[in-house]
């Protein structure tokens, strides 16, 4: 069994394949996003924010093509928390024609979820 294949069940991670997925952690979370990462299709499609304390932890993280992500520095007054309620208002408008999904998981809250507007 891969390390990926149990820390991702530990987290609960099992998006589905047109899920929009969504990873927010700090730094000290990195290697839990680094596993789930790991897990992605080639074709997922979502974001990723890591917050860090400085500039100076900026690293990088190797994703699906499709796949963004967003290094946070707190020094420069950057928030995890307002990046992530950002996201989230863009990408589940609330439009009646078409639901929208994304799959989430956020520090702690070891378990992921769906969200959807519908």
């Amino acid at each position: 069994m891969l390390l990926s294949d149990v820390l991702a069940a530990s987290v609960s991670w099992q998006p589905d394949a047109g899920d929009t997925i969504l990873l927010a952690a700090d730094a000290a979370e990195l290697p839990v996003i680094e596993t789930l990462v790991a897990t992605l299709p080639a074709r997922a499609r979502g974001r990723i924010f890591i917050e860090v304390e400085s500039a100076e932890q900026v690293g990088h993280l190797e994703t699906p093509g499709r796949v963004c992500v967003s290094w946070l520095v707190r020094e420069r007054g950057q928030s995890l928390r307002t990046a992530v309620d950002a996201w989230l208002a863009e990408m589940l408008p609330l439009e009646l024609e078409r639901e929208h999904r994304v799959y989430a998981w956020i520090a702690g809250d070891r378990a992921a979820h769906a969200i959807t507007s519908a």
